[in-house]
């Protein structure tokens, strides 16, 4: 496994990182820990979850699957990097959610209790909270990091314009700065590549891509006018119908086929390409991964060492194009 510098850090992160939102409703505690030492078992030492993950499992669930990674993680948690994430509702009271320093403050507690650790190394913002005042929530944070409670922070599914905002408002007020961004990257949506990643170049901030199969219709497995298969990103919990407008459509489906050719006619797997797209960006640090059972990582694991000739990486790219440009075609 390769690792390398988160950003502009001096943490070494593998390029894979094992992310866990479908522990604990996609697959239970005993093949969640499988999972993670088939992850680990390739080289794997970057983990990342969320306060409020399994994902679709609802406010019932949250929580959960942290718990399942902390008590996995007992013994040996000075081997990984750990991240987890807050903002999203864990909760019924109106404060369960958001990221102003009254739910930060509580979250961080609960998270690094039910991970069993007294520090996590990147504690990231889920999600962009417009309601809370960004200097109110970057201070927080300041105030995460200095306690100790997390050595670095990170963001997610943030605008490039709110991010770069973050960034300067740190600055002026001399706190602890965003070192990552978490965007969703793959051959299926690429809209980042015109703003954020640019952002993330210029200002040396480490890139995590989640959905690089995008939910899974890039291994190939899903045929159009079919339906999903079952305890998927596609069927299950309150998730799914995000999931299947995000790549449940013809468009999709026919992009996936065009690759597929591309990529199989050489005898390579479409998910070990796929992958490899992602992670032969520059910009990009590390590439989320998951499963729901061990035997999906294979294909996963060998993208890092897998060779992506210029050839069909820039097929890959003229074939997904219109994805750079979100609806509009190009």
């Amino acid at each position: 496994m390769q690792h390398i510098k988160l950003g502009a850090t001096g943490l070494n992160v593998s390029r894979l990182c094992l992310g866990t939102m479908t522990f604990g409703l996609q697959c239970d505690e005993a093949v969640s820990h499988a999972i993670l030492d088939k992850a680990t078992d390739g080289g794997i030492t970057f983990i990342d979850t969320a306060d409020n993950y399994p994902s679709g499992g609802g406010l019932e669930r949250a929580g959960r699957t942290e718990e399942i990674v902390g008590r996995w993680l007992k013994g040996k948690r000075e081997r990984f990097i750990v991240a987890t994430k807050a903002v999203n509702r864990v909760g019924p009271a109106a404060w369960d959610a958001g990221a102003s320093r009254k739910h930060l403050l509580d979250a961080i507690d609960a998270s690094l209790s039910r991970l069993k650790t007294d520090y996590v190394d990147l504690y990231q913002l889920h999600a962009d909270d417009s309601t809370t005042p960004l200097d109110e929530t970057l201070e927080a944070l300041d105030t995460i990091v200095r306690s100790g409670k997390a050595r670095y922070i990170g963001v997610s599914n943030f605008l490039a314009y709110r991010l770069a905002r973050a960034l300067g408002r740190s600055e002026v007020l001399k706190l602890v700065k965003f070192v990552s961004v978490q965007p969703r990257y793959n051959l299926l949506f690429r809209q980042f590549e015109r703003e954020l990643l640019p952002l993330a170049a210029e200002e040396g901030l480490g890139v995590m891509a989640y959905n690089p199969l995008a939910g899974g219709l890039l291994s190939g497995k899903y045929k159009p006018n079919s339906e999903p298969l079952p305890n998927t990103r596609f069927t299950n919990g309150t998730a799914a119908a995000g999931y299947r407008d995000r790549y449940w459509q013809d468009r999709e489906f026919a992009t996936v086929e065009a690759i597929r050719s591309a990529v199989t006619k050489d005898g390579h797997s479409l998910v070990t390409v796929a992958v490899a797209w992602v992670l032969a960006n520059p910009v990009v640090t590390s590439a989320i991964v998951g499963a729901s059972r061990p035997d999906q990582l294979g294909d996963t694991l060998a993208a890092v060492d897998f060779k992506l000739e210029a050839p069909l990486k820039q097929q890959l790219d003229d074939l997904s194009i219109e994805y750079r440009f979100g609806d509009a075609k190009r």
